[in-house]
């Protein structure tokens, strides 16, 4: 049975801890009994302590995490290339940064999504009880003065009606979509299955496009500055942000023109993973000789363009949002209001 793997905050930390001992002068089997003797839960004493005995038995830091089976497999490969080329302590404060900036992305993604959410479903909520609950009452008084609502009034009384006749049907389709979230969550598979159809439908574009190229070019900073050339640094970076059929399409087409000999620039600028503006600075930077401070400068800007993306996308969302359910409810009373206010005027 596969073991879990370890959530990015926990990589990050980890990565940061053996960085740090191992820049002190303490080798990595001491850094990681050090690390065992801290450890606060069982399932991290355990990950240690199968580290340890790992390498005690004669096998290297990338190996022992391999057969740990807890580990990304990109992180795996970049200790493996650290090992190689003697920048261990640089790789695992780069792989620390990584994992950090997946946190904030998705922790920024979450917020993001939740007061929207929240704001829609009382919105909902509230248009419902006006029209399955309120709207019947005002029709009783209507009909008791001899009149009646307005035509908007009685369509939406009738709409109310349906779906309280419909209750069952609805409870059942919600409880479904309510039951695949709860697997996506709880079952993996699942989890990745609902993310592989929504990706490659979206995965390319927008937003989310932008996200896939933020990460290409933060693992292909990771990839350069651990001493790889540029062939395999793409290859490495396109398995971590790839996945999607869009995403990995811009990927294989970057390749083939590095194949073909194509700049590096040019490969993913015409591969739309890079921007114009950003391919003209990575040029730049490689013909100054200083390739991976420009890709860092431009996975920099990538990821405070993504933030800012999202920050004004959910700046939108929500003042539509309000704008919206109050267009929707003043209706709603309106198209009952202005009947009773024109009975009580004859009336008086």
């Amino acid at each position: 049975m596969a073991k879990k793997t370890l959530n990015n905050t926990y990589l990050s930390m980890l990565c940061s801890e053996i960085a740090m001992l191992l820049d002190a002068g303490i080798t990595i089997i001491d850094a990681l009994q050090i690390l065992l003797e801290d450890e606060p839960t069982k399932e991290g004493r355990d990950i240690m302590l199968g580290l340890v005995d790992n390498m005690e038995g004669g096998d290297s830091f990338s190996a022992a995490l391999i057969k740990a089976e807890s580990f990304p497999r990109y992180a795996v490969h970049m200790v493996e290339i650290g090992e190689k080329t003697g920048r261990l302590v640089e790789t695992l404060k780069a792989l620390s940064e990584y994992y950090e900036r997946q946190v904030r992305l998705a922790t920024t993604i979450k917020n993001s999504i939740m007061y929207p959410a929240i704001l829609l479903v009382l919105m909902i909520v509230v248009v419902l009880i006006l029209i399955v609950q309120v709207l019947p009452i005002f029709n009783n008084v209507f009909s008791q003065l001899g009149t009646q609502m307005s035509a908007v009034a009685i369509s939406l009384m009738k709409f109310g009606t349906w779906l309280g006749n419909a209750s069952v049907a609805i409870a059942i389709v919600m409880g479904a979509i309510l039951l695949v979230a709860l697997l996506s969550i709880v079952i993996p598979n699942v989890r990745k299955a609902i993310t592989m159809v929504f990706s490659n439908k979206w995965g390319g574009s927008g937003i989310f496009g932008k996200i896939a190229s933020s990460r290409f070019v933060f693992a292909m900073t990771l990839a350069m500055a651990s001493g790889l050339d540029t062939d395999e640094a793409v290859e490495i970076a396109a398995n971590v942000s790839g996945g999607a059929k869009p995403v990995d399409e811009q990927h294989s087409k970057c390749s083939d023109m590095l194949r073909s000999g194509s700049t590096l620039s040019e490969a993913l600028t015409q591969s739309k993973i890079l921007t114009l503006q950003d391919g003209k600075m990575l040029s730049i930077g490689t013909r100054s000789g200083k390739s991976d401070e420009a890709m860092a400068e431009i996975a920099r800007r990538s990821d405070n363009n993504v933030r800012d993306d999202i920050d004004r996308i959910v700046g939108g969302i929500e003042p539509t949002l309000v704008i919206v359910s109050s267009v929707v409810i003043g209706a709603i009373l309106l198209s009952v209001m202005l009947p009773l206010m024109g009975i009580m005027t004859a009336i008086g």
